[in-house]
């Protein structure tokens, strides 16, 4: 059941805002943007996000918006379980928590408490933050990789709160600093009016229709991701592909090739940046906490390996996936443009 056919409240019917988040011009512009929203001020956002005895699946149905100051850290290395395509100063930040869309295999549903939406109004100081780190970055003759939608979908925000044009905005300004976007939304015409820049990496997530419709609920349909990323493409953005995550089930190769022959005879796989690729794979206590509390769904009742605290499909499944997308996606990309996580 998608959130326009539930009995709850509204999304954002409730915002709750830090004491501290008050005086800021995003955390104005965000309630201002929800006139008839219940306006609760809580003295330190953890209060309500990190309190007890939430459900996740039950706040998806009706979402609440969280206004609140970040404390540091404001920036973080790369993990083992991000792919960084190639870049050797990757990083990540987390302008917001949580996402709008609630996919079945994500990671969020067991790190977090709660299924709110927090955001952090004070976006400068993270900005600040991500010029410190650049000064003092391993690989000083490569520009640093920012991921800004790694516990996020941000651009699937931007008719909300105009938080990946700012970011888009600020990298202008720093020429060591590039930017990955990624989204599974087809929400291009938000940022289409903005001059493109070589510095930002627009990231769209693709899978199969039945895994859209059956795993990434509230995501738009392959189709309208396809027609999103052409357009940015047309404008002179760069694109990137992430098949990520391959969900391995009976018969999962037959739609796959489906799959990607409808983006080979779609998209001119000359003008894609690169080919992100990943299987199912999430930290062990994330895993063991979704698995607890989501029994209906079969993703996480399948034989799975323990690779250095990092749940996943065996070793020979991975090794399947990677030789199937390799076969084919043979003559649409060079296969030094494609990453894996296997």
């Amino acid at each position: 059941m998608s959130r326009s056919d539930n009995p709850f409240l509204p999304d954002f019917s409730h915002i709750y805002v830090e004491t501290g988040a008050k005086s800021y011009a995003l955390a104005n512009q965000c309630l201002t943007r929800f006139p008839k929203a219940e306006v609760v001020e809580v003295p330190d956002y953890k209060s309500i996000f990190n309190r007890p005895g939430q459900d996740f699946q039950t706040q998806k149905k009706s979402v609440k918006l969280i206004l609140a100051v970040k404390k540091p850290p404001f920036i973080y290395k790369s993990t083992d379980i991000l792919q960084d395509g190639g870049f050797k100063n990757f990083y990540y930040n987390t302008p917001i928590l949580n996402c709008l869309y609630n996919c079945d295999y994500c990671f969020l549903q067991g790190m977090y408490p709660s299924a709110n939406v927090v955001v952090f109004v004070n976006q400068e100081d993270m900005q600040s933050a991500v010029e410190m780190e650049m000064d003092k970055r391993p690989y000083p003759d490569d520009p640093l990789m920012l991921s800004i939608s790694y516990n996020t979908d941000l651009l699937t925000f931007e008719n909300i709160l105009p938080m990946t044009r700012t970011w888009i905005k600020y990298a202008k300004t720093q020429p060591d600093l590039h930017l990955e976007v990624r989204t599974k939304s087809a929400l291009f015409s938000a940022i289409q009016d903005i001059e493109y820049t070589q510095q930002v990496l627009l990231a769209w997530t693709l899978s199969p229709d039945k895994v859209v419709k059956g795993n990434e609920y509230d995501t738009p349909p392959l189709d309208r991701r396809i027609s999103a990323l052409k357009s940015a493409m047309a404008k002179g953005w760069k694109v990137r592909l992430c098949f990520d995550s391959v969900l391995v089930y009976p018969g999962w190769k037959v739609d796959y090739l489906k799959f990607l022959d409808l983006i080979k005879s779609e998209i001119d796989g000359d003008r894609i940046f690169d080919v992100t690729v990943g299987v199912f794979r999430m930290g062990q206590d994330y895993f063991q906490h979704i698995r607890k509390s989501k029994p209906e769904s079969n993703i996480y009742y399948q034989p799975y390996e323990n690779k250095d605290g990092v749940v996943t499909i065996p070793q020979v499944e991975r090794k399947s996936v990677e030789e199937f997308i390799r076969k084919n996606l043979d003559g649409f990309i060079s296969q030094e443009r494609i990453h894996f996580w296997i």
